[in-house]
């Protein structure tokens, strides 16, 4: 049975959930992702010619990928098969392989094969797609909520167009609600319900984006509210927290919104914004991130981003890594939240990694010469007779504990690795190596 069979199945199902009832069948009936399948985009003119050609749709719960893999299984002139990489294997892929190639030979008809989930399919099973896709034996539609950058396999993808979907607005989620209310076919229409505003508002901001959610809760808030005595049934804003009471966090910690949120921590405490930076140091701990992950991110950018600016933010950073050991989620969320706070609202310099990097860099690139003799140790057994050390002036013996003498081999003599900023304690650095030098 083909995808397009299955779907009208379904729509005749009335005990399919209302989110399979209601899922478009052609693009004017679809919301949102207008950059992809708007008018004159790529995507909506590829479906509409039926000339779609391998793709990845890559997106949150929700947001329409099966939907537009339905479309184009509704829209196309080519056998459209249908896998799901939790429930099926390469026997199941060769399968449908051996039977694109029969259908083109005799025929001269082109395989749509969907894909479900794709990032489930390990390397060997996405290995076994690689010569047909490659060959054009199938046109590959894979669809999956984790980065395909990072989960899909890597000449699959460059053999493939990839399209983000975002969540849908709260826009679209309103009038797909409505439209599910109105719909006597397929929809909620044969039931008279009064959905207040600030339920609609209610299951709309808490479905996060995700129109499956949003219409599950929909269904349940309706199905499950008795009728008043003038036979309607009223949703109002506690039936609506009982139908949808928590937001979902999209976050995996292994996919690409786990680095996106830290991304977003880390650029916020660099952007000396507190405000965000709790924001999204929330967003981590209530989708349970790991504290010590956090902490160490803590620390790197302590030194990272404020560095001798304010040299106590790493020994604050510290303490917060050490209290987290000790004491645990949730009290732990306290030293987090002000080590990050006092990050964000220090003074920034990253002249200590432009300082390291070139360091590093130096040595890398410059031929190693020794160490200068006068630097050399003088504690070993014969190291007076090999006159190691010899030409070193000890600063303490000098006025203000300074005494200009050569620290770098020869070739690097004049250079300069450390540029202390003017903010905060490197100011007071910067003059005094400025000072130093007047001397």
């Amino acid at each position: 049975m083909d995808l397009f069979t299955h779907s009208n199945q379904e729509g005749l199902d009335a005990s399919a959930p209302l989110a399979d009832r209601m899922r478009p069948t052609t693009l004017d009936d679809f919301f949102g992702q207008e950059e992809i399948v708007g008018p004159g985009r790529l995507l909506r003119r590829a479906i509409k010619a039926d000339r779609i050609q391998s793709l990845l749709l890559y997106g949150p719960p929700g947001t329409g990928k099966t939907t537009l893999a339905m479309i184009i299984a509704n829209t196309t002139s080519s056998e459209f098969e249908r896998l799901n990489a939790v429930t099926s294997g390469v026997k199941d892929i060769r399968e449908i392989i051996k039977q694109a190639k029969e259908r083109r030979r005799m025929y001269q008809t082109k395989t749509i094969l969907f894909i479900d989930e794709i990032h489930r399919f390990n390397k060997s099973q996405q290995d076994a797609l690689l010569p047909a896709v490659e060959k054009g034996t199938i046109i590959l539609i894979g669809a999956t909520t984790e980065n395909p950058y990072f989960e899909v396999n890597s000449p699959l993808v460059s053999r493939s167009r990839v399209f983000e979907l975002k969540p849908l607005t709260k826009d679209d989620l309103k009038q797909i609600l409505l439209n599910a209310l109105e719909d006597n076919k397929k929809g909620l229409g044969d039931y008279r319900v009064n959905l207040t505003q600030r339920a609609l508002d209610h299951i709309t901001e808490v479905s996060n984006g995700d129109a499956r959610a949003a219409l599950n809760a929909l269904e349940l808030a309706v199905l499950t509210t008795p009728e008043n005595g003038n036979g309607i049934k009223e949703i109002t804003l506690e039936v609506a927290e009982e139908s949808i009471q928590q937001r979902s966090l999209d976050y995996d910690k292994a996919g690409d919104n786990h680095y996106d949120t830290v991304s977003a921590f880390i650029k916020s405490m660099r952007g000396s914004d507190p405000d965000a930076t709790l924001y999204w140091l929330a967003r981590m701990l209530e989708a349970g991130e790991d504290p010590k992950f956090i902490a160490r991110r803590i620390l790197v950018h302590a030194a990272e981003d404020v560095g001798n600016a304010d040299p106590q933010a790493l020994t604050v950073a510290t303490s917060a890594a050490q209290a987290v050991e000790y004491i645990g989620l949730p009290e732990a969320r306290i030293p987090l939240a002000q080590a990050a706070v006092y990050i964000a609202t220090a003074p920034k310099s990253n002249a200590i990694i432009a300082g390291i990097d070139q360091a590093l860099k130096a040595v890398q690139n410059e031929t190693i010469s020794g160490v200068p003799n006068h630097l050399r140790d003088t504690h070993y057994k014969g190291a007076e007779k090999l006159k190691r050390g010899k030409g070193y002036k000890y600063p303490h013996n000098y006025s203000q504990n300074y005494v200009e003498q050569k620290y770098l081999p020869d070739k690097l003599a004049n250079k300069q690795f450390y540029q202390p900023s003017y903010q905060g304690y490197e100011k007071k650095i910067r003059k005094f190596l400025g000072e130093l030098n007047k001397d």
